[in-house]
């Protein structure tokens, strides 16, 4: 039970380091600028053909940050309950690629039902 207590700690620190380190370097500062814009939105424009115009930008960073956040803070959560030094580095690297690409897929998918696709 402590074991699993302090893993809960540990995923929510992480998360809300990584959120607040998110916010402060991205969205604080937004300016939608289309010649500079963030990988993963550039990401999300190409991939799932979303309309920039149509959302507000700020939130689509919040949501890009709160879904960034969760998956560095699994990949943190896990690889820290590894034993050794190659395993968690290979486990980080296995679990980081599949749980991003999802994660693009949810935010894609969540646009495309509200409509805020290209026609």
């Amino acid at each position: 039970m402590e074991k699993v207590l302090s893993n809960v700690i540990l995923f929510i620190m992480t998360y809300l380091i990584v959120y607040t380190l998110y916010y402060v370097f991205s969205i604080r500062k937004v300016k939608k600028n289309k010649n500079k814009l963030p990988v993963e939105v550039q990401y999300l424009l190409i991939k799932y053909k979303i309309d920039i115009d149509k959302i507000k930008y700020k939130n689509l960073l919040r949501f890009i940050a709160l879904v960034g956040s969760f998956d560095i803070a699994v990949i943190v959560t896990v690889v820290l309950n590894l034993d050794g030094y190659i395993l968690p580095f290979i486990v980080s690297f296995i679990l980081a690629i599949p749980l991003i690409f999802v994660s693009f897929k949810i935010i894609g998918n969540y646009y495309k039902r509200k409509g805020m696709i290209k026609s």
